[in-house]
């Protein structure tokens, strides 16, 4: 079975650079997204096994889709600039987050950890 990750990205390089990693790595990609509104369209239509979202999209920030996403399990990976780090980690507890610039190995640890099997 392929696992699904959901990612939302409003910049260009870095969204692509994101999807090119967990292709590369073997999951299915869904994305990406650089809007709120797009994102939350893809999470109705197939929800998915884990989502790594951007804090700050093109048209407003992520924090109703995280806590969507968190209240019917999916794990969450918040990806956001190094100074709202420590506030979205306190805000959001039961996600993984991580400050922007992230290298690719991080991301994937980050990934497998939080889909690993309990």
């Amino acid at each position: 079975m392929v696992l699904r990750i959901l990612i939302a990205e409003d910049e260009y390089i870095a969204a692509f650079d994101l999807c090119d990693t967990f292709e590369e790595a073997g999951y299915e990609v869904e994305g990406p997204h650089a809007g709120i509104s797009s994102v939350m369209l893809a999470c109705q239509k197939d929800k998915p096994d884990c989502a790594i979202l951007d804090i700050e999209l093109a048209d407003g920030l992520t924090y109703e889709l995280a806590q969507k996403l968190i209240d019917e399990n999916v794990p969450v990976i918040l990806h956001s600039e190094r100074a709202d780090a420590l506030a979205v980690a306190a805000r959001f507890p039961g996600a993984t987050t991580l400050a922007k610039p992230c290298p690719p190995a991080d991301l994937l640890n980050a990934v497998s950890r939080v889909l690993a099997p309990v």
